[in-house]
């Protein structure tokens, strides 16, 4: 219990804590004895959380920590987009709420609650569990935790309430397209600059960001490789040269200005959006994303006998569950290997 009292020749009053035959003492700094009797108690409770360990609660509001957190980080602007399009969701279920109230049955409530949003949602209905894909609920997740990362470095927390809950069914989308399809985009293409983008695109199996961030400095036609650099994963890569690259990069005019190899009057080419939805029209090929071009290459390889592990080494993959996606797509190799064990 602490208790109070005065040094004589001293206006303030000073505290004495005894805890488990530990005692301190010291100055409250005030003479008013209410208010050093508050502050006595205050030290003590401090002592006692401090000796034992006890988590002290915190009162930070999550929709005031978020907004600090999210200044504060230096991703991509890519990466802060998804995060902020992912808030807009979770704010409304927990910006109100202090952060260390929040419990694994809150995260748990939310991740229910934004299922049934997703299934109630007009091209869902009346399909099956198994064919909804709840990307959107999962990458929300990933953004929670990462923020809860946050505030245990921040010390407002502990434990991380995300850490036990497990995603939601995530369809795999792997669209390709056959020869005539292929040739039918690039065809359909309105201008030059589109039409080479999206032929490199199937060459190398890029990523969107890799081929408009490619510099002529790294793409070196005399040895027939390209360095990308960069990358998602933080990792160089180098892509081989095929013939029909060679001669795709070879016709494309460099304008002394510029530095990339992709270029709009002098200027880098930020995205090419509009146009390739343009050549899906024309080619009459729906539900095509720009990302689905990295299948088309992928596909092609392993389609082709090139195994799993070297199609990911081309795409840049740095586990082999990435790569493993594309093994449908073998039957034959998958059989041919069981076949050889047992068929003797």
């Amino acid at each position: 219990m602490a208790s109070i009292y005065r040094i004589k020749n001293s206006k303030n009053y000073y505290y004495s804590i005894s805890i488990d035959g530990r005692h301190f003492q010291g100055s409250t700094k005030t003479d008013s004895k209410t208010a050093a009797k508050t502050i006595a108690n205050a030290i003590e409770h401090d002592l006692v959380n401090g000796m034992y360990n006890i988590p002290v609660k915190h009162s930070e509001i999550f929709n005031q920590v978020w907004q600090k957190y999210y200044s504060s980080l230096t991703d991509s602007f890519k990466t802060k987009e998804y995060k902020d399009t992912a808030s807009k969701h979770f704010l409304l279920f927990f910006g109100n709420l202090k952060i260390s109230n929040i419990k694994e049955t809150d995260i748990e409530n939310y991740k229910s609650r934004r299922k049934i949003e997703i299934e109630t949602i007009a091209k869902n209905l009346n399909k099956k569990n198994s064919e909804i894909s709840y990307r959107s609920f999962n990458l929300e997740l990933s953004a929670l935790s990462h923020f809860f990362n946050y505030c245990i470095k921040q010390k407002i927390i502990q434990k991380n309430p995300c850490s036990g809950i497990k995603k939601l069914n995530e369809l795999g989308r792997i669209k390709t397209l056959d020869d005539d399809d292929i040739n039918k985009l690039i065809n359909g293409a309105s201008n030059k600059l589109t039409r080479d983008i999206i032929t490199f695109l199937i060459y190398t199996g890029c990523r969107k960001g890799e081929a408009l961030n490619l510099k002529w400095d790294d793409v070196d036609l005399k040895n027939g490789v390209i360095a990308i650099k960069a990358t998602k994963t933080k990792f160089d890569r180098y892509i081989p040269i095929s013939k029909p690259l060679k001669s795709l990069l070879s016709g494309i005019e460099r304008n002394q200005d510029c530095l990339y190899v992709f270029q709009r009057n002098g200027q880098k080419l930020t995205d090419f959006k509009r146009s390739f939805h343009t050549a899906c029209k024309n080619a009459g090929l729906k539900d095509l994303h720009i990302h689905d071009l990295r299948h088309v290459f992928a596909s092609k390889m392993v389609m082709n006998g090139t195994t799993l592990y070297i199609t990911g080494e081309l795409l840049g993959h740095r586990t082999t569950q990435m790569t493993k996606r594309y093994s449908h797509l073998v039957p034959e190799t998958l059989k041919k290997a069981v076949d050889d064990v047992f068929d003797k």
